[in-house]
């Protein structure tokens, strides 16, 4: 068992340094290609850091572990959102420029009404449900990508450290391969090391997936939103977790199923009912609602919706594990 914890530590830390590295190599690409700003936050850095997400929930899938799969999906957008986006904006409250986080908004929240509406019609995912969210994957990035110029100067506080000419070509795209190699050992000894210690704790792998996996993978997310909040750019890191919310929902869930058809979990039942279709799902929608529907209507993120948000991820936490 000390080998297992030892092993998923690793992978954590794969992951974390792996993640960067891929987001690293990948904005300088961008950069030294002169790809707008808008461009390399809404698509490059918000696919690098889903990156563990991905490659977690489609080898858990692929492994037969779907219950991971699938908690690792939900879990990762309410740690990206409840802990993760309430840290930063309760530390730095910051304004927003809403028409940057209007288009990813209304993808998330159109994907999600569909992928509900598939729990809880059905309560399974099968792969015509995973090609239909890798399309609508596709849309959006078409979108984005049409859409460039909407956010203006606003668009991003990030600042550009380096000319395109000062940036080398080999050592980014060197910086790519490192990091998603890393990325593919780590996301794979935490899938393995982590159904070890569900089974021998006695935690069903959902819980596991909702939580310790969902954390681990949301590690870059995390990363990104502290980097942004010392440079001063706390807004920048709201983009970012809309974007991985987002491809938490068309893309890592998108793959995962395609890969692997899976049903809903049955393992965690309160009241008689699911625990997901009870707790996990409306939760997911709640907490992606208070961070958003405020910052659209004032421009504005506050410190309150961070500490409301903290004490949901707490609870949900606790419940997990005491319930």
């Amino acid at each position: 068992m000390i080998t297992s914890v030892l092993l998923f530590i690793l992978g954590l830390a794969l992951l974390i340094f792996g993640g960067n590295w891929f987001v690293d190599g990948a904005v300088d690409i961008a950069r030294k290609y002169r790809v707008p700003e808008l461009i390399i936050g809404a698509t490059i850095v918000s696919v690098g850091t889903t990156l563990p997400e991905v490659l977690v929930s489609s080898q858990a899938a692929v492994m037969g572990h779907g219950e991971l799969a699938y908690g690792n999906a939900i879990g990762s957008i309410i740690c990206n959102t409840a802990l993760i986006a309430a840290l930063t904006i309760t530390v730095k409250p910051s304004s927003v420029n809403r028409k940057t986080i209007l288009l990813p908004s209304m993808f998330f929240f159109g994907a999600a009404a569909l992928y509900a509406s598939i729990a809880y019609i059905s309560g399974y995912f099968s792969r015509a449900v995973g090609i239909a969210l890798l399309v609508i994957f596709a849309a959006y990035m078409v979108l984005i990508i049409k859409n460039r110029h909407l956010g203006g100067d606003e668009s991003t506080g990030e600042e550009v450290s380096k000319k395109p000419e000062d940036i080398s070509l080999a050592k980014a795209v060197v910086l790519m391969i490192i990091g998603a190699a890393a990325i593919a050992v780590g996301a794979r000894l935490l899938v393995d090391n982590g159904t070890i210690i569900a089974e021998w704790l006695g935690v069903p792998e959902s819980v596991i997936g909702l939580t310790f996996v969902a954390l681990g993978t949301s590690l870059p997310e995390l990363v990104t939103a502290v980097v942004s909040l010392a440079k001063g750019h706390g807004a920048l890191s709201l983009g970012n977790i809309i974007g991985a919310n987002l491809f938490n929902r068309v893309l890592v869930s998108g793959i995962s199923v395609t890969l692997s058809p899976f049903s809903i979990p049955p393992e965690k039942q309160v009241a008689g009912m699911n625990a997901s279709l009870l707790i996990d799902i409306p939760l997911m929608l709640i907490v992606m609602l208070l961070l958003i529907v405020p910052a659209l209507i004032k421009g504005r993120l506050r410190r309150w919706q961070g500490i409301v948000l903290l004490v949901m991820y707490a609870g949900f936490c606790i419940f997990q594990f005491l319930f």
